[in-house]
Order: structure tokens, then C-alpha cells, then sequence
């Protein structure tokens, strides 16, 4: 699923396009709102909640979509070719006379009243780029459970929403813990969430959810994507693996050097160099 910093700039492509704007044409193309009419409604805003997006009319109506893995969003201005794919992957479509709304392949297409919002969403954790963020309610949340693994504890959007499996590894990296380490054994949670906060922020307007600070391809994230190069901090070979039980499993990445905790046996022992051994316990 996409990371909660590029649902943002879904969300903010889309406001741009639409908000403010009556719909000039609108089509959604699934079976339960086949006959719902839009158009006419003036589009008061799109906005992210974690992962969600939320376009809200005059009327009091939302429409809430989520892309999960292969849903996407493109905006044409009038009169432009679609390109996002065949026609019969159109899901949803919202045209105002500034430009058009093409969602393609979303698995998601709701329209409910914006007073029920809170029955799509109520159950999410404070959003990392919402202004409802609670640092000391994340936490709270993480540690409810201390003995989940700290991955699938980043993961679960009912602790804090917008985190995906990049952010999960990378932040396992800099707070120098596998991904299988209890939550409840991290030394600085309070930490860990607001390093989370920042990743997030840094990169909210821009992609490739970049955690190094170097934009340079290849050197943008420290061990997330980089099985068997060099970690850029110690130079030991990057191990990867799967967290989790099928089919709900992800892939994990984590230094054997500079990460302690649990984790299964890895060919790298020390910094810059290869040989038998093991992740340290340490």
C-alpha cells in the first residue's frame, strides 16, 4: 500500500483540481452508486485521513477511496487524453471546468454522509500529517501490546495512521532494533514517533520517501529495497527477510550490525566484512 506521505499528495493533487469547483461531470463506476448523481455539488475539499482519502460535497456527502495496492488518481486538464489505464478500469471520474478527477483500479469507492465519516475512519490511530496528531496517544496505542513485534505495531494503522512497510524498516533502523523486537522493549518510543513524524513531514510533498537526506536513486533509504548492498553506515551487507504469517507477511530489511534484537541467521558478522555468524542479541 502507498505510504501515508504519497496518499497526501494524492489528496492535495486532487483538492487543487477540484475544490471550490462544481462538478461539471461525475461517474462512479460501481454497481452500489451506479445511479448517484454528483454533478452540481460544489467540491468542498479532498483530504487524507492515514491512508484514506475523503472528497466531501456541499450536501453533506463524502466519497472515500483508498488505493491499497494498485488504485491510482490521475488529474487531465479539459479536453487531455486519458492515460491511466483502459477504460473499464475507471472506477470513479469528477470533472469540474478546471480539469478532471480519473480514478483508476481503486478497490474502494464509498459514498456515505460526512456525518458517518467516523464509521470508515473512527478506528485509526492520529494521523502523522492530521490535525489530530497526538504524540503521547501514539505511544499509548504502541505500547497497549507491548509484545508485537515493532514492524507489525508501526504497521497497524489503528496505533498511528500513514506508516508503511518503508517507514516501518527504516524506522527499526534508526532506532537501531530489528523488526522482530517487542515493542515494549524499544529503549525511546516516544522517540521512535517522532522520528516518524519527521520522515513523514520531509517527504509529504515530495516522492520517494526519502529517510537518508541523500535524493541521490540508490542511496535514499538505509536498508529498505538494499538486500546485500552495504549498509551506508557500517558498510555490513543489508539482510532481508519476511515478518509475519501469510498472507499478511512483509519484507523486512535490517543491518546485522547496527540493528539488536531477534532476527533469523545471517551471513555478515561485522562491519565491512562477510564470514559466518549472527545477528547479535545484543
Amino acid at each position: 500500500m502507498p505510504e501515508g506521505d504519497s496518499v497526501y499528495r494524492v489528496a492535495a493533487r486532487l483538492h487543487e483540481a477540484l475544490a471550490g469547483q462544481p462538478l461539471t461531470s461525475a461517474d462512479l463506476r460501481v454497481p452500489a452508486y451506479a445511479t448517484a448523481d454528483l454533478t452540481g455539488r460544489r467540491v468542498l475539499e479532498v483530504a487524507p485521513r492515514g491512508k484514506h482519502l475523503l472528497a466531501r460535497f456541499e450536501g453533506g456527502l463524502t466519497l472515500h477511496t483508498h488505493l491499497r495496492m494498485d488504485g491510482r488518481w490521475e488529474v487531465y486538464r479539459p479536453g487531455e487524453r486519458w492515460t491511466g489505464g483502459p477504460d473499464w478500469q475507471v472506477r470513479a471520474v469528477l470533472g469540474t471546468d478546471r480539469g478532471t478527477a480519473v480514478g483508476y483500479r481503486l478497490p474502494v469507492v464509498e459514498l456515505l454522509r460526512t456525518t458517518d465519516e467516523q464509521r470508515i475512519v473512527g478506528h485509526l490511530g492520529p494521523d502523522l500529517l492530521g490535525p489530530d496528531w497526538d504524540p503521547v496517544e501514539a505511544v499509548r496505542r504502541l505500547l497497549a501490546r507491548p509484545g508485537r513485534p515493532v514492524v507489525e505495531a508501526l504497521l497497524d494503522q489503528r496505533n498511528l495512521a500513514g506508516i508503511g512497510n518503508v517507514y516501518a524498516n527504516e524506522l527499526c533502523f534508526v532506532a537501531g532494533v530489528t523488526p522482530w523486537t517487542e515493542v515494549g522493549e524499544l529503549p525511546h518510543p516516544d522517540r521512535l514517533v517522532e522520528r516518524a513524524r519527521q520522515m513523514l513531514e520531509a517527504n509529504k510533498l515530495r516522492p520517494g520517501h526519502i529517510t537518508t537526506g541523500d535524493t541521490r536513486p540508490g542511496y535514499q533509504h538505509w536498508v529498505y529495497g538494499r538486500a546485500g548492498r552495504p549498509c551506508p553506515r557500517c558498510v555490513t551487507p543489508v539482510a532481508a527477510g519476511r515478518q509475519g504469517s501469510p498472507p499478511r507477511d512483509r519484507a523486512v530489511f535490517w543491518c546485522p550490525y547496527c540493528q539488536r534484537g531477534p532476527a533469523p541467521e545471517v551471513t555478515a558478522a561485522r562491519p565491512g566484512r562477510g564470514g559466518a555468524g549472527r545477528p547479535r542479541g545484543r
